[in-house]
């Protein structure tokens, strides 16, 4: 097999990959699955390790001269490689767990808390609790909802290219019968991740009304079968120009301006950024999926009326 192709099937998907991930992001981080695999070291550990570096990168923030900020830039970079990596070698050697997409959404919570907590603490003095008040603004409102509905829209992407078994599309209701089947004393680890994994679904599934009646009536329509090729086209070909704004509403781009407002000196350009440009490429993204959705399910719930009265 050709460098390109053992490449191309650590992707996702080439629908839900940028350019930048596509020749920086992801050939760096297969060089260093690859490294991982030598040794027989798990994806989870390697997920771990991204947590470590993404925390170390927020430290480094906090100081205001150049050599510090470089380190931490390189740093959220090394992060980056890694969290790419074990996505990949998850897929290199079919260790792909719910453990891991649990500690995989986990990593970057820590890694911009750290980062929020050092801009915060570095403007303090200067700002006051105004800092406080619009990181917090921005990180656990802004950022949090608009991580949730980019990766929701990518798994929705996935399962509709690929099906269930190349998407993490879960849902909430069967989380929490999970969560309430186990025992604390037993599992309590597993039970804890369940929770807050299933309040983080079930956020995601707020956000999006109109998804969940489509989805309730692909599931009346088709009782558990394939669905049609031509409704899987049809949804493709509405959500893949909305790839974009998913992928700039990840880490790229939100990494890039961070990087920029570091070293001009003016941390706060980039909780400002995440309320103000972020925020409308957030709610433009959400309102067009919202309309394809509302569309696909009335075209589901007509063919359907169609064949029963036949």
């Amino acid at each position: 097999m050709s460098e390109n192709n053992n490449l191309a099937a650590t992707f996702k998907s080439m629908d839900t990959e940028e350019w930048l991930d596509i020749h920086f992001t992801r050939p760096l981080g297969l060089l260093w699955a690859r490294f991982f695999n030598h040794f027989g070291v798990h994806p989870n550990v390697v997920t771990v390790l991204s947590i470590l570096l993404g925390a170390a990168a927020g430290v480094m923030f906090y100081f205001e001269d150049l050599s510090h900020t470089v380190i931490g830039i390189l740093l959220l970079v090394w992060a980056n490689l890694y969290d790419s990596a074990d996505g990949q070698l998850a897929r290199m050697t079919g260790k792909k767990t719910r453990w891991g997409r649990v500690l995989d959404g986990f990593a970057g919570d820590v890694w911009f808390f750290t980062i929020y907590a050092a801009i915060c603490l570095r403007l303090q003095a200067e700002w006051g609790i105004w800092i406080w008040l619009l990181c917090a603004f921005a990180g656990f409102v802004c950022h949090g909802k608009q991580c949730q509905l980019a990766d929701y829209y990518r798994n929705i992407h996935l399962f509709f290219l690929k099906g269930e078994e190349g998407s993490e599309l879960d849902r909430s209701e069967k989380l929490r019968e999970e969560f309430r089947s186990l025992s604390w004393k037993r599992d309590g680890v597993w039970k804890l991740f369940l929770y807050f994994y299933g309040n983080y679904t079930r956020s995601q599934e707020q956000m999006t009304p109109c998804f969940q009646r489509f989805r309730v009536c692909w599931e009346e329509a088709f009782r558990g079968g394939a669905l049609p090729l031509s409704l899987r086209q049809d949804f493709r070909a509405g959500s893949r120009p909305l790839m974009k704004y998913a992928n700039i509403l990840t880490f790229n781009t939100r990494a890039i301006v961070l990087y920029l407002s570091l070293l001009a000196g003016h941390p706060w350009l980039y909780p400002v950024f995440e309320v103000t440009v972020m925020n409308l490429l957030f709610f433009r993204m959400r309102s067009r999926h919202e309309k394809l959705c509302h569309r696909l399910a009335k075209s589901v719930s007509v063919s359907t009326i169609h064949s029963a009265s036949k």
